[in-house]
């Protein structure tokens, strides 16, 4: 059992920061207890030792803390938690702590929330599909296990309407390998949150869930630890007990500007836009912790989901944020004005392991065939729609016309699909051909002939 010290050398306070002095051997990341004068306690975390000063953010904030009455005690450990199998269709605080009025979690064991970076030569390759019954994903910008497939959003779009529907509908094809999805909230309201709840609940996709809440009046400390909490919970379920985990992170602009308020907090030099020197850094830490271990069954994939400010792609959270992941999915502003739901932007969407989950005994040997030809049609129907409003749609060719409906169709039937509407992957495939069979054969350039002679008849006949 390791020994606790007490101390009431609190030399300052700053913003949630506290100033303690004359302290013997803390480490840092270690957590400690302080006691107010009332009897109150309120908990903190470690930041910064220098020789016998340390700096401890405190996670309630300090409103209300007299320097004089308080004690800070060491607890000489990170922080930790407890899991168990039974952490599965739970509703925690972004701390840990049971929040759905339910049991309190009697502990298999206890982790360091910080968890241990994945050694690269231990990784596994992703290669295996995940179905999430969204056709802009499965058909155009597949998701594999071990993959981080971040969600681009902005303020207004419905990408808690999309998160909600990953969290009911992802899932693993062929053996009945075991699913769990981890959900991490940072920073959102509470209608959010309450939304999350129920939507899980009334489908029954909390029984393979666990969520981790921070809402926006919690405090901007705990953010930090949230999404170092829900992924120590994923790596238990994925490594320990061989599950296949898909872990959503909501949002990360949010955590972000967390670590925007402390590193102000601590006088540190900003850097772009004010954010830390580090941010890449430390987004790194949470990222790169999912992915696959040669030897071991289970996989995380995550689903970062980030709002960005003014819907600039440039801003530094989504810009580092696709340094580190392999792809994003971007939600359109003019897509979601025209009523398509969901709104991906399709052309600058891209899933980098796409290749490596489709194909003959993943999905089907037409996949790749088919999502080159959509891209293609789309992309080329966007710049009819364009030269239609500078020329005039009497100055498109017939040809170009086509191209111009294909595109309409394409955004009203194949990107537009219901929040509770699961299409498998044979539909989604299937929805192309039918769409694509508008156009003559010869027209269809980037399949195969064979798959085109395969698959296409039975469309032109109805």
């Amino acid at each position: 059992m390791l020994s606790t010290k007490e101390y009431q050398t609190v030399a300052s306070i700053a913003g949630p920061l506290m100033l303690v002095e004359m302290v013997d051997e803390a480490k840092y990341g270690h957590i400690v207890d302080i006691e107010l004068g009332d009897g109150s306690v309120r908990h903190g975390q470690i930041l910064q030792v220098e020789n016998d000063k340390v700096l401890v953010q405190v996670f309630e904030g300090t409103r209300g803390v007299d320097v004089d009455k308080s004690t800070v005690r060491f607890l000489a450990r990170p922080l930790e938690l407890a899991v168990s199998p039974d952490i599965l269709g739970r509703v925690f605080s972004g701390l840990g702590l049971p929040k759905d009025d339910g049991p309190a979690i009697i502990p298999d064991k206890r982790l360091d929330i910080n968890g241990s970076p994945i050694n690269p030569y231990a990784r596994d390759y992703p290669n295996e599909f995940i179905q999430t019954g969204i056709s802009t994903i499965d058909g155009l910008n597949p998701l594999v296990r071990g993959q981080k497939l971040p969600i681009f959003s902005g303020a207004g779009l419905p990408h808690d309407q999309i998160t909600a529907q990953l969290a009911r509908q992802a899932t693993v094809l062929g053996k009945g390998e075991e699913f769990a999805v981890v959900f991490a909230a940072m920073g959102i309201t509470f209608e959010s949150a309450q939304f999350f709840i129920d939507d899980l609940h009334e489908t029954g996709a909390i029984e393979r869930a666990v969520m981790f809440l921070n809402l926006a009046n919690d405090p901007a400390i705990e953010r930090i630890a949230t999404p170092r909490f829900a992924l120590t919970a994923a790596e238990y379920l994925a490594f320990e007990l061989d599950m296949h985990v898909l872990i959503i992170l909501n949002d990360m602009t949010n955590y972000c500007e967390a670590l925007r308020e402390i590193s102000a907090a601590r006088k540190e030099v900003p850097g772009r836009r004010g954010y830390p020197g580090y941010l890449y850094t430390d987004l790194a830490t949470v990222y790169e912790r999912a992915g696959r271990i040669k030897g071991k069954k289970g996989s995380i994939t995550m689903v970062p989901v980030l709002t960005m400010p003014e819907d600039d792609k440039t801003h530094p959270v989504p810009d580092l944020t696709g340094y580190i992941t392999e792809g994003q999915i971007i939600l359109s502003r003019p897509l979601h004005r025209k009523a398509v739901s969901p709104p991906v932007d399709v052309l600058p969407s891209l899933s980098r392991l796409k290749d490596k989950g489709i194909g003959q005994g993943k999905t089907r040997e037409d996949h790749a065939d088919l999502y080159n030809q959509l891209y293609a049609a789309y992309a080329r129907g966007k710049e009819a729609q364009e030269l239609a409003t500078i020329m005039g749609e009497a100055a498109l060719s017939e040809e170009d016309k086509k191209y111009m409906d294909f595109a309409d169709k394409f955004e009203q039937r194949y990107v537009s699909q219901d929040y509770y509407e699961n299409r498998s992957v044979e539909q989604t495939l299937d929805l192309g051909w039918e769409l694509l069979s508008m156009f003559e054969n010869v027209e269809l350039k980037r399949i195969d002939i064979k798959l085109i002679e395969k698959y296409m008849p039975k469309f032109r006949s109805a």
